[in-house]
């Protein structure tokens, strides 16, 4: 080749190297605009998009595993005012949410509306033992009158029905109901449950503002709530849960409504972890959530007992009676984030961050909630009375646990590779072949650049052969 063929293969290199590298950059904010259409397209719930059928799948399998606390002296606390000893065995496993939701209707503002079936299938595989298990627990209507009645009157209704501080109840009695002898009605720690609906709630679809996608707009046909007494405790804030906004921003909390505890609550970024090989936020429950009002001020208005809350000073409690029609308080499981008041009252008790948290992790591209563990405690309190003859020995108030379930799904294999393939496996494909441009250019152009340098500045042969001579 001569040397004005190879300068000009070097020069057209150095160039072709330079536009490759130059199409490389060009094809990223090309591919990410790509990328980010698709994702929005994909996450507004209407029919067709994979949002939509996401939302309407049951394939998921959803479990709720309670554990329940068993007495161990039920007559020391009766006749000497002992604290209860406690001990917990579980899981007792059900399936849950195995029905799609009803009642679907797309509304003209850009919302969905529907219902969300209740039911609940004992997994005697996942269990450590039957629903048939016998446990000691507090007597759910004693606690009940305790709270709710005159204490003259709930010590006549409970001697007429020789009824006890304490009882012993199987599994499926506790969670699901059973007669009482003293009220003569059904009670249970979830009665009713199967057969019933949560609803109905009515959610943006994300088609006008993708950032609205899943947001509730009403539940139960209200656009807030009526039982704190105060708009800002009142408000639905949020989804539900099962999917937020694509494009998610670490620094931004993620808000969720949730009808077992009737409020909203907000979830913080921990760190990213891998789920079946797909990068997920981890989103925790902060202890501010169920800090005393001393600690978080937003919380005074939970505040509903100053007895029992010790003034409002108590954290880790939530009193939902004007919720529930019940007077039942909710926790994190062993009271974590608890104050100590709550801790002392019991014996048993042992808090573990990693058990007993409450986390979502999110897919940040979608905004889709792939795995959850939401972890509550449900107690009742009893206390010392002059009127209840069974409560004469009985020294202070106690918030009683009487079980704690972990609500708990994950994607399974298939649609974990379904994702994959859809979604981060064209990502990184795409990712893959721009990178590889730039670098193949660069690298063309480099070389080039370089032996055309080199052959430019090579002395040539005429002038060699005139020093010669």
């Amino acid at each position: 080749m001569t040397c004005c063929g190879l300068k000009c293969g070097l020069t057209t290199g150095t160039l072709l190297g330079a536009l490759i590298a130059l199409l490389g950059g060009i094809l990223i904010p090309v591919g990410n605009m790509f990328i980010k259409n698709t994702v929005l397209t994909e996450t507004v719930l209407e029919n067709g998009t994979l949002a939509f059928d996401t939302w309407t799948s049951v394939d998921t399998q959803m479990y709720r595993q309670f554990w329940l606390f068993d007495v161990q002296n039920p007559d020391d606390v009766l006749s000497q005012g002992a604290k209860p000893v406690l001990v917990q065995k579980g899981p007792y496993t059900y399936r849950t949410r195995f029905t799609p939701k009803t009642n679907v209707t797309f509304n003209d503002n850009y919302t969905v509306t529907f219902v969300r079936p209740a039911g609940a299938i004992f997994e005697p595989s996942m269990s450590v033992g039957t629903e048939e298990d016998v446990f000691t627990s507090l007597n759910l209507a004693v606690a009940g009158v305790y709270s709710l009645l005159d204490h003259r009157l709930a010590n006549l209704l409970i001697q007429r029905s020789s009824s006890t501080l304490f009882q012993s109840r199987t599994v499926k009695e506790l969670l699901w109901g059973y007669k009482d002898p003293m009220l003569g009605s059904r009670l249970g720690v979830f009665y009713p449950y199967n057969d019933t609906i949560d609803g109905p709630y009515t959610v943006f679809t994300g088609k006008d503002d993708i950032n609205n996608v899943a947001t509730i707009e009403r539940w139960a046909g209200e656009t807030s709530l009526s039982y704190w007494n105060d708009p800002y405790c009142n408000k639905i804030n949020g989804t539900d849960g099962s999917s937020f906004h694509p494009f998610l921003n670490k620094k931004e909390p993620l808000f969720f409504f949730s009808s077992d505890i009737c409020r909203s609550v907000s979830a913080e970024y921990e760190e990213t972890v891998d789920l079946k090989g797909i990068d997920v936020y981890r989103y925790m429950l902060p202890p501010e959530a169920l800090a005393s009002p001393v600690e978080n001020p937003d919380n005074q208005c939970y505040c509903t007992d100053s007895v029992i809350t010790r003034n409002c000073t108590t954290a880790g409690l939530l009193d939902l009676t004007a919720c529930r029609g019940t007077p039942v308080f909710l926790s994190l499981p062993h009271f974590l984030y608890g104050s100590n008041n709550l801790h002392q009252g019991v014996i048993g008790l042992n808090p573990n961050f990693d058990e007993h948290s409450i986390f979502l992790d999110v897919e940040p591209i979608t905004g889709f909630t792939l795995r959850f563990a939401k972890r509550l405690q449900v107690n009742m309190l009893y206390g010392p009375s002059d009127s209840i003859v069974i409560l004469n020995k009985i020294k202070d108030y106690t918030v009683f646990p009487i079980l704690w379930v972990n609500e708990t799904a994950v994607l399974d294999d298939e649609t974990a590779d379904m994702f994959k393939k859809e979604l981060t496996a064209r990502i990184d494909l795409l990712e893959g072949f721009q990178i590889g441009l730039i670098v193949f250019g660069l690298v063309l152009f480099a070389s080039c650049l370089i032996g055309l340098i080199a052959v430019c500045t090579k002395p040539s042969n005429n002038k060699l052969s005139l020093i010669v001579k």
